[in-house]
């Protein structure tokens, strides 16, 4: 019994991780008709992740570079952003613009598609400042200002 756990627990980092980082699958939707939630499941798949509403709120703004988003999301990690701006890149949010130089500058802006999550993204904002928290807790320092 002893060997099985620990073989399993070998097999499952092997097949499952990358260092410390656990690797999970995305499951993409091939149609949007399979119930009447479909497509707000499928937006949500697109936008998901600890990070990714985040950065498109302070992309809003404008263009920004790599370390400038990093700045404005102390808690992220390097390699964390990375992969977050690379998949709404990948899903054609974000617009990476590199330039050829040394040390190259690279730029990230909202695409079209990006722009247009921009009244979902205010929506979310305003919910979170009326119903989390960190939304009443700013609001009552204000009102105690």
């Amino acid at each position: 019994m002893a060997r099985y756990g620990r073989n399993a627990q070998e097999r499952t980092y092997k097949a499952h991780s990358i260092g410390n980082d656990t690797v999970m699958p995305r499951i993409r939707h091939t149609s949007l008709d399979c119930s009447p939630g479909c497509a707000v499941e499928a937006t949500l798949e697109l936008i998901d992740g600890k990070w990714k509403g985040v950065i498109l709120y302070h992309l809003l703004e404008g263009t920004l570079r790599f370390n400038a988003i990093r700045k404005r999301l102390p808690n992220v990690t390097q390699r964390m952003l990375t992969m977050q701006l690379r998949e709404l890149e990948r899903d054609g949010f974000l617009l990476r613009t590199v330039y050829p130089q040394v040390p190259p500058r690279v730029e990230y802006s909202l695409t079209e598609l990006g722009r247009s999550l921009e009244p979902v993204i205010m929506a979310l904002k305003r919910w979170g400042d009326r119903h989390t928290t960190f939304g009443r807790s700013t609001a009552v320092a204000e009102a105690a200002e």
